[in-house]
């Protein structure tokens, strides 16, 4: 049995799957399409770091997705068997990843319904069709009526929302002012009721992600030693303080709303027309997997530009910690060729994957130099906190240096003596005192949290 389109019809749990599935029908959505015998997969490129893996079987319309969703089949499935039915040409025969064997061997080869679907869930293919699908919204006639009063709606509820933060807001000032009060040794002593509380009154105010940047400080007081708890709440609540006070100020603002209330999609970022962009041969220097109190695990992965423009770039995913540990689609050190586009902010650095590009181009780049350092590391942190003096960490390039050890200590210092800054954590005793050539790091004004180095051993990455 070939797969057809009705079948492909029958398949779809609903029409908003198949109108999803069609939006996906894009070659720079699937950086590779490949096919041997009756197998055909492919990675459908989200904007995150990690593409999501999608196979079927021809011969008996069995399918696997990597994604979360509960639709089954999900639209990345669909996707991938529409693009196969409509043209297998772009299909380009290979060899079978070990992903793909391992589905394979473990289902069943069945003619019978494709895996998530059972005669008793079937969907009747009344009120389904792929050409409604086609049918996009650019090509829908527009109500004007329908589209003010649309407008009007979604302006009362922005409205609405602003005011429900400015509220939040407000409370929060004055909970950092009763902290700093009541002496900030006394919020040492029981961090976790405290920041539990005003996340909860944040979360009821819409400003949810000044909640979640609230229920995480605990946990990170947590992971310094207790002599320096004190500097790193310190820094953490004049941070807020300073977000606070430039979201009342411009409440408009897109990268002010995202620390404070809600972040924009990632389509929404493809979207959006402005946007910075730009393409050029990453490479990755660095990941860093946390679990966080919300159940979420994040997972950055640091990118640095070859040549020139933007210097860094996060690409930045969530996934829910139940569904175990997922494994990278990058490895550190590996470069690729890719157009980023960038959320609004001041110093443009979280970015989504806008198009990637096919082969591999680290075979004509393996000799490209890492970029040398035209500005000290300090000096660009600087400019950076004197536009968005808000931000967390900063990726930095440093110069030659090595990594010394003082008492408990650990320090990155420069070949020339003149720069010395403690590093987070405890470095792999085999690399203390190598020579690194340059080395990348995130740097948050009290510690360094080292990324990768270039050694006449070659890359080192620091990472777990």
């Amino acid at each position: 049995m070939s797969l057809t389109t009705s079948k492909i019809t029958e398949l779809a749990p609903d029409q908003a799957s198949l109108n999803a599935a069609n939006k996906l029908m894009k070659p720079s959505k699937w950086p590779a399409l490949t096919r041997h015998g009756d197998l055909v997969w492919g990675e459908c490129q989200g904007s995150g770091a990690n593409p999501y893996r999608t196979v079927f079987d021809n011969s008996n319309a069995g399918y696997k997705c990597t994604c979360p969703s509960r639709k089954y089949p999900c639209k990345h499935v669909l996707a991938l068997m529409w693009m196969y039915v409509e043209d297998p040409a772009p299909f380009a025969d290979g060899e079978t990843p070990q992903w793909v064997n391992d589905w394979s061997g473990r289902r069943r080869n069945s003619s019978g319904s494709a895996p998530g679907t059972s005669d008793k869930k079937s969907v009747s293919k009344a009120g389904k069709s792929l050409a409604v699908a086609q049918q996009t919204e650019e090509n829908k006639p527009l109500d004007p009526k329908a589209e003010t009063r649309r407008k009007a709606a979604a302006e009362k509820r922005a409205k609405a929302t602003r005011k429900s933060i400015a509220a939040g807001i407000d409370e929060l000032q004055q909970w950092i002012d009763d902290q700093i009060r009541g002496g900030l040794s006394a919020f040492l002593s029981d961090p976790n009721a405290r920041c539990r509380t005003i996340a909860a009154r944040l979360v009821d105010a819409k400003a949810q992600a000044m909640a979640s940047r609230l229920d995480e400080l605990p946990s990170r007081l947590m992971q310094v030693s207790g002599d320096r708890r004190l500097d790193l709440l310190i820094q953490e609540l004049g941070r807020i303080v300073l977000i606070c006070r430039a979201w009342k100020a411009n409440q408009d603002d897109a990268e002010l709303t995202r620390l404070v209330g809600s972040s924009e999609t990632r389509d929404s970022i493809l979207e959006l027309k402005g946007a910075t962009r730009l393409a050029a041969i990453w490479e990755v220097v660095g990941e860093q997997v946390t679990t966080r109190r919300d159940g979420l695990v994040s997972q950055a992965t640091w990118l640095m530009n070859l040549g020139e423009g933007i210097r860094f770039a996060l690409l930045l995913d969530f996934f829910p910690a139940s569904l175990g540990k997922r494994s990278s689609t990058f490895a550190v050190g590996e470069r690729f060729e890719a157009e980023l586009a960038f959320y609004p902010a001041r110093r443009p650095i979280r970015a989504v994957i806008a198009e990637r590009k096919p082969g591999d181009p680290a075979k004509a780049v393996d000799e490209t130099p890492w970029p040398v350092a035209t500005t000290p590391p300090l000096e660009s942190y600087r400019e950076t906190l004197r536009s968005a003096p808000w931000m967390d960490t900063v990726p930095l390039l440093f110069p030659s240096g090595r990594i010394a050890q003082a008492d408990a200590r650990y320090w990155w210092q420069s070949d020339d003596g003149s720069l010395a800054l403690p590093i987070a954590g405890k470095p792999a005793k085999q690399i203390a005192g190598v020579a690194m050539h340059q080395t990348i790091a995130l740097w948050d004004g009290l510690t360094l949290t080292l990324l990768a180095s270039q050694s006449d051993w070659g890359s080192l990455s620091h990472g777990e």
